[in-house]
């Protein structure tokens, strides 16, 4: 067999592509070829007095699905109007997980992580959980360049509940909303 294998499948340019059999990649001691566990918050950046909007992923401790219910939801909602330092906008909650977009509410760019454990804090209370029980201690997030990439993501993530299963159109997923209009 070739040392050299010819890899055309997804590719969208004409150019042939050659890849390497059994070609390790130096790995240093102590780290491993999986993803990576835990992100990495990088500070929301101001740019030019341009709008910050962040999207984020937050996801249930062991993935336990007990987040899409009516009294969660109003319990998330809830938790979020009373977490006043970012305001979020669209978002949809799932049963293990919640995507929403979010911004800062004021000219002063907050913690984002710091209000993360605040309304997580808010919301484990309220549905009568343990500290620990509910959330993984991360979450990701990604700051949005563009109008474009905004309305980009909502359709990726209004169709998350479709993807999953759980209804046949966006439209019809309860657990979803708008809290506050965060514009370009």
């Amino acid at each position: 067999m070739p040392d050299d294998v010819f890899i055309a499948e997804g590719r969208a340019s004409a150019r042939p592509v050659f890849a390497k059999q059994h070609v390790q990649k130096h790995v240093l001691p102590g780290e491993s070829k999986s993803r990576r566990k835990h992100p990495i918050h990088l500070p929301p950046g101001e740019r030019h007095n341009r709008t910050i909007i962040i999207f984020v992923t937050t996801c249930t401790a062991k993935r336990r699905t007990i987040l899409a219910s009516p009294h969660v939801h109003e319990a998330i909602v809830s938790a979020w109007d009373e977490a006043l330092t970012w305001l979020v906008g669209r978002y949809v909650v799932m049963p293990d997980h919640i995507h929403f977009f979010c911004a800062p509410n004021g000219a002063e760019i907050p913690s984002l992580e710091r209000w993360m454990r605040y309304w997580k804090s808010i919301l484990t209370k309220r549905i009568g959980a343990k500290k620990g029980d509910v959330w993984q201690r991360d979450h990701w997030d990604r700051q949005l360049r563009s109008a474009e990439s905004y309305g980009d993501k909502w359709e990726y993530v209004r169709r998350n509940p479709v993807r999953h299963g759980y209804c046949d159109d966006p439209e019809e997923w309860p657990y979803q909303g708008e809290l506050n209009v965060l514009q370009w």
